[in-house]
């Protein structure tokens, strides 16, 4: 099991849990309360900092039903955040774009991270053929 240094922005936030067996994806909140007009962009802050263990990073999605109650997208459609962004200081956020008027309270889960280990080192040999079977190109099933 991996241990996590994690800091709290503020005590009105949920604290973070990992719940075994259900997920291994773990719930971001709302740290602040945060009104949005259609079209507007906000960073919402998530309340915590962490110091992810070397070789890691999180990858930050918003929830599934995040659109439907609150119509709001990820701008970057998903985060990053790599184990060098660790100081007191390095809150983590939610970049928002409101597609409809919308008010966030404090602690709605508005999105969830996981972690993963880095990438291998990766090395690339170019070929004419890959010598497997067509797919079927975009859009196919599969099926030959």
């Amino acid at each position: 099991m991996l241990t996590i240094k994690i800091k709290y922005f503020n005590d009105n936030i949920e604290r973070l849990r990992y719940i075994d067996g259900k997920s291994d994806w773990i719930d971001l909140r709302a740290a602040e309360r945060v009104e949005l007009r259609a079209g507007e962009f906000r960073l919402i802050p998530l309340g915590i900092a962490m110091e992810l263990p070397k070789g890691y990073e999180a990858h930050i999605v918003p929830r599934s039903s995040t659109f439907k109650q609150f119509g709001i997208l990820q701008t970057n459609h998903c985060g990053i955040v790599d184990e060098s962004y660790c100081g007191d200081n390095d809150q983590w956020f939610f970049p928002a774009l409101a597609m409809r008027d919308t008010v966030i309270e404090v602690n709605d889960r508005i999105c969830q991270f996981r972690i993963f280990a880095h990438q291998p080192t990766l090395s690339f040999t170019e070929t004419k053929t890959l010598g497997n079977n067509d797919r079927g190109g975009i859009g196919s099933t599969g099926k030959n």
